[in-house]
């Protein structure tokens, strides 16, 4: 139930995304194109992402870690490349969508995992 959840609550901050990111853009049957690619963008970074990171970590570790940030908009940016009505227009609305997904993600996590 956790997963829908997060899954659902991703996809109504991808929904919000182009109001506030210029450069990314939603077309129509908006619900349904945000939780593609809230799908898509988990399972890259579910699988995808710790294989970069891996063959990546010399530059990583030189950058103090800052270089994740790349890669998960690199992804991000992947996902606007495939999945149809959905757009991205560069690097930087696609690190700033991807830190938004990443943010909401972590505090939609930490929210439904306290002991309440």
């Amino acid at each position: 139930m956790k997963i829908i959840a997060t899954w659902v609550l991703v996809a109504l901050v991808i929904l919000t995304l182009p109001s506030f990111v210029p450069g990314i853009e939603i077309a129509s049957d908006a619900f349904g194109t945000a939780m593609l690619v809230a799908a898509f963008f988990g399972i890259l970074n579910a699988v995808v992402r710790p294989i970069i990171l891996l063959v990546a970590f010399p530059i990583t570790l030189i950058t103090l870690g800052l270089f994740s940030f790349v890669v998960n908009a690199g992804l991000f940016w992947w996902v606007g490349s495939f999945v149809k009505g959905f757009y991205v227009a560069g690097f930087v609305p696609a690190l700033l969508g991807s830190l938004v997904v990443s943010a909401t993600v972590f505090i939609v996590d930490k929210l439904l995992s306290s002991d309440n």
